[in-house]
C-alpha cells in the first residue's frame, strides 16, 4: 500500500496536482561583495580578491608592498596618477591599464610592466581580470571634459563586479553600468556631490555602494554620512582607510 502510494505522488507531482517547491536563491552578505577591498584614501582602493591584487589610482601609498598585479588609473591628475605611487606598488610583470595622457609620465618614471591604454566603451581581459572601460566626465564643470575620454573601470574578480567610478559627474551612461559593489566620488566641487553620487547609486543599482573622494584635497567625513543618509533602502559601506574589508 505503501508503494501504491509512492506511486501516486509521483504521478500528480507529474502531473502538476501538487504544488512545486520553488528554491529561492540565496543572497550573499554584503560583507561579501566588497571582501578583500581596502579604501587607502581619495579614490585609492587596493583590492585582494581571487588570487590578484589590484590598486585604482593609488596615490599617498604609506609603505612600498610591491604586490600589485594589475594597477588601473582612471586620468592624469595628479592625485590619481601618482607615479612615485605607481612604483612603490608595482612590481616587475605589474600589468597597467590606464588611458592616453598617463603613459607618458609612467614611461618617464621608469614604472616596469607593461602599459595598456583604454577609451571609454573599451573591453579587454589583463592578468585573467574582464575589465571595462567606462564615461568619466562633468556636465556642468570644466575639469574633467568628455572630449579627454577619461574612464572609470568595472572590473570582475571572484564572480563580483566591481566600479571605480573615476572623477565624474552623475552622468547618463551610469544607467548601463552593471556591477554589484560601486565606488562612488561624493566630495562635490570636481566631482559629484552627496546628492548626486546618491542618485547614481539609484541608478546603478549595485548591491552595496561605497563613497570615495573626500578626506584629501576636498571632502570631509561629512560628506560620507550625508551620502549614506541619503541612500535610503541600499546597502551603504562607509569605509575606513587602511581596513581591509
Amino acid at each position: 500500500m505503501r508503494d501504491h502510494k509512492k506511486v501516486f505522488r509521483f504521478l500528480a507531482f507529474a502531473a502538476g496536482l501538487l504544488p512545486t517547491v520553488v528554491f529561492a536563491a540565496v543572497e550573499m552578505p554584503a560583507a561579501s561583495y566588497t571582501k578583500g577591498l581596502t579604501w587607502l584614501g581619495h579614490a585609492s582602493f587596493r583590492l585582494a580578491r581571487g588570487g590578484v591584487t589590484i590598486y585604482f589610482d593609488p596615490w599617498q601609498i604609506p609603505t612600498a608592498p610591491h604586490d600589485a598585479d594589475l594597477i588601473l588609473i582612471t586620468h592624469p591628475h595628479f592625485d590619481h596618477l601618482s607615479p612615485a605611487d605607481v612604483l612603490k606598488v608595482a612590481k616587475p610583470d605589474t600589468a597597467i591599464v590606464t588611458v592616453e595622457g598617463c603613459r607618458a609620465k609612467l614611461k618617464m618614471a621608469g614604472v616596469p610592466g607593461t602599459i595598456q591604454v583604454v577609451k571609454p566603451g573599451d573591453k579587454l581581459t589583463v592578468k585573467g581580470v574582464p575589465i571595462e572601460a567606462v564615461p568619466a566626465y562633468n556636465r556642468t564643470k570644466t575639469f574633467h571634459l568628455k572630449e579627454n575620454r577619461w574612464v572609470g573601470f568595472v572590473v570582475e574578480v571572484d564572480q563580483t563586479r566591481i566600479y571605480h567610478a573615476g572623477d565624474t559627474d552623475l552622468i547618463p551612461e551610469m544607467k548601463g553600468i552593471q556591477a554589484d559593489v560601486a565606488l562612488l566620488p561624493v566630495s562635490g566641487t570636481y566631482v559629484m556631490t552627496a546628492e548626486e553620487a546618491a542618485q547614481a547609486a539609484k541608478l546603478i543599482s549595485a548591491k552595496v555602494v561605497v563613497p570615495m573622494h573626500y578626506g584629501s584635497i576636498v571632502g570631509t567625513a561629512a560628506d560620507a554620512q550625508r551620502f549614506q543618509k541619503l541612500c535610503e533602502g541600499l546597502i551603504v559601506e562607509v569605509l575606513k582607510r587602511g581596513e581591509e574589508r
